[in-house]
């Protein structure tokens, strides 16, 4: 894999400031996709969101999240995604960010953006987390992982040696002193040529639509499977209408 930046964990420490802007993201969840070569008005369309106007830098995005967010008396039934142009490798791209959304996990939005082209996202989902990385091309899932040594996809080690560069150890055998988070910003821009600045989501201007939650799947079973102390197996599948 042809890296196009030679960016480290170290160009991405300013995520962990107090101060930082990404501090929210952090703590709430997030997910940060990049596409080469699709427009932040047709990424939200794939995407299936419905316009909302544009808002006037992350202070903005923030607000206009946590309003849709209490708008809801229970769950809510959609997220907020903000989109705009960031150059990169090869051309231009489009760099979305959404708070507690999914936009840049679902597979079969990912396919659709990455059909005859690149899409790389990472999230996180907040307080207890679980950090995902995805790197898609040509509407293929390439490289997938929570933990570095744990990988899935169609190429699962092809990011390896760029993995280690940045302080990602494929073996899980990782450097305590290197912040995995960085070093997965720092991943994503060897894959894109986008350096992620804070002044960069700070001031960006944010095409912004609301993207629907994914309806759950009906479930048509319930296995219970539960072996005790004295090895006594009791093991049960019951229909809805049995519940």
């Amino acid at each position: 894999m042809r890296c196009v930046t030679s960016a480290t964990a170290a160009d991405y420490g300013w995520i962990r400031s107090s101060s930082s802007p990404f501090k929210y993201a952090l703590e709430v969840g997030y997910t940060l996709t990049l596409v080469r070569g699709v427009s932040p008005t047709e990424l939200l369309k794939v995407a299936g969101a419905e316009p909302r106007g544009t808002c006037e830098g992350l202070d903005e995005l923030i607000e206009q999240h946590s309003e849709i967010l209490f708008g809801y008396e229970d769950w809510p039934e959609s997220f907020l995604a903000g989109a705009f142009t960031v150059p990169g490798e090869g051309g231009d791209w489009t760099l979305a960010l959404e708070f507690g959304g999914d936009l840049g996990t679902r597979p079969s939005i990912m396919k659709a953006l990455s059909t005859g082209t690149r899409a790389v996202s990472h999230s996180s989902n907040g307080g207890k987390p679980m950090d995902f990385f995805h790197w898609y091309e040509d509407g293929e899932l390439r490289t997938t992982f929570e933990w570095p040594a744990d990988r899935t996809g169609s190429t699962p080690d092809e990011l390896n040696a760029v993995m280690r560069e940045v302080g990602l150890d494929p073996t899980g055998d990782e450097d305590p002193d290197v912040d995995r988070k960085a070093a997965v910003f720092t991943l994503a821009e060897r894959l894109t040529g986008v350096r992620v600045r804070e002044e960069l989501l700070v001031e960006a201007e944010y095409r912004t639509g609301e993207v629907p939650e994914e309806p759950a799947e009906e479930w048509k079973s319930i296995t219970i499977d539960i072996t005790d102390a004295d090895g006594e197996r009791t093991y049960v599948q019951l229909r809805p209408d049995q519940l």
